[in-house]
Order: C-alpha cells, then sequence, then structure tokens
C-alpha cells in the first residue's frame, strides 16, 4: 500500500499548480491533505475513483484537513479527536483499515511569536498522543501530515540560528520525542540517517532552489509495523506548495 502525506497549503492554490495530474500519477492508494483552507464546493476536483473526505475548519480559509481514498478497504472515516473545543480548526481526520488507523493531521503553528506554545504543549500535544494511544490499543496506528516540528538539528538547514524559533524550540522538540518514545517511529530515519532532506521551504527568493528547508512532515508508525515498511521518501521534486509530499509504502 502506497500512502502520500502533503500540506497544500490551500488546497485551491494547489488544483491551479497541478494538483489532479499529482494524483492521477502518483499510484497511491490514500492522500492525506493538510492546512487545505477550503470547503468541499469550493475545490473542483475531478478525481474518478477517488473518494475525497474532508475536516474543513468552522474558519473560512484556515486550516482543514482531508483524505483521498481509492482503497476499497477503508471500512470508514471519521474527523477530529471527539473533542469539540479542539476540532474546530479541522485539524485531524482518520481513516480506519482493516489492519491500522491511517491518521491525518496538522498540527497548530505557535506562531512566530510563540503565542501558541502554550496551548501546543499542554493542551493539543497531549490530546493528540491520548487519542493516538486509545487507537492503539485497538490496533496498530500510522500517523501522518505537518507535525509543525523539526526533531532533531539533521532535520533543519540552519539550526544554530534558528534555536528556539517556532518549530524548533525545546518545548516543542520535547514533545514531539515524547510521541516517539510512547511507541511510534520516525520512518523516514528508518531508510535515511543523513541530512539535506527536507520537506518545508520559506517562500523567500533562492529559498527553496539552495534547499535551505527543515523536515516537519512526517510518517510516523506504531513499531509492530515496523517489519512491514518498504521505503519512505520525501518528494521534494513536487511542486504546488511551500511543502512537498511524502510517501510510505508499507505491506
Amino acid at each position: 500500500m502506497r500512502l502520500i502525506s502533503w500540506n497544500v497549503n490551500g488546497l485551491r492554490a494547489c488544483v491551479s499548480k497541478g494538483f489532479a495530474e499529482f494524483v492521477r500519477t502518483t499510484d497511491a492508494d490514500l492522500i492525506c491533505l493538510q492546512e487545505v483552507r477550503a470547503l468541499p464546493l469550493q475545490v473542483q476536483l475531478d478525481l474518478p475513483g477517488w473518494t475525497a473526505v474532508w475536516h474543513p475548519g468552522l474558519v473560512a480559509g484556515y486550516s482543514g484537513t482531508a483524505l483521498l481514498s481509492r482503497a476499497a478497504a477503508v471500512r470508514s472515516f471519521f474527523p477530529g479527536l471527539d473533542d469539540p473545543e479542539l476540532d474546530t480548526e479541522g485539524r485531524v481526520i482518520t481513516a480506519e483499515l482493516p489492519d491500522f488507523f491511517l491518521v491525518n493531521v496538522y498540527t497548530p503553528n505557535v506562531q512566530r511569536d510563540l503565542s501558541r506554545l502554550e496551548y501546543r504543549i499542554q493542551t493539543w500535544d497531549p490530546a493528540f498522543a491520548r487519542f493516538v494511544h486509545a487507537l492503539e490499543k485497538r490496533k496498530p496506528v500510522v500517523v501522518c501530515g505537518d507535525l509543525n516540528v523539526a526533531h532533531e538539528e539533521i532535520d533543519l538547514a540552519n539550526p544554530a540560528q534558528n534555536r528556539g524559533n517556532a518549530g524548533f524550540t525545546d518545548e516543542e522538540r520535547a514533545s514531539f520525542g515524547r510521541l516517539l518514545a510512547g511507541g511510534l517511529v520516525d520512518t523516514f530515519r528508518v531508510f535515511e540517517s543523513g541530512g539535506g532532506h527536507y520537506t518545508w521551504w520559506s517562500s523567500r527568493k533562492g529559498v527553496r532552489e539552495r534547499n535551505i528547508g527543515w523536515r516537519i512532515d512526517y510518517f510516523l508508525v506504531s513499531r509492530v509495523l515496523r517489519p512491514r515498511l518498504r521505503s519512505a521518501a520525501i518528494l521534494a521534486h513536487v511542486s504546488g506548495s511551500d511543502h512537498c509530499p511524502v510517501a510510505l509504502e508499507i505491506d
């Protein structure tokens, strides 16, 4: 099974930049999208054979997730963390397959001034971890999406000058570490130990061309699934967003 995750940073804009052609040619079974920033009726997609499930945010043009599937094995989809106070931004949508759950998440950005750091560390991250662990009591879990954190120094081009900045604070990195310590595996690091592999680049001129980026988009899996991993990749050549897609192949 081939899974794709992509923060499209506005699905309407991404559609105008070739999104549909990417979907038609990617040979994926499920595609998880973050930051769709739209309602279903606002997006024109011609994708025969695909089922689209949405969890848009309540604020127009902000946040939201969606999941595209052509996998007949999907048993059900369900939005959110089952917490009305945390689900207004449409940040999570889950698909249940016969032998694992696929959780698509767009983790809150703490903002440049760190104004949402307390919310992220004290409220969102613990609630999300509880949600994942509750699912794991039923069957293994695959978590994918924009986790909005570079975990280690190797995961961004300029760690020294970004230490303490949004996405690379000690608090965010430690919280992500706790999620991994709770039983999840960073699949990309199973196959690649080197640096220079990023999934997000600033929109400043020349930054992406020089590969001055951050790895903040992930596929994480329950440890029991590790023997079933076949590949994990960053599709840095795919444009259409300031993020690129990431892919996972699993038996």
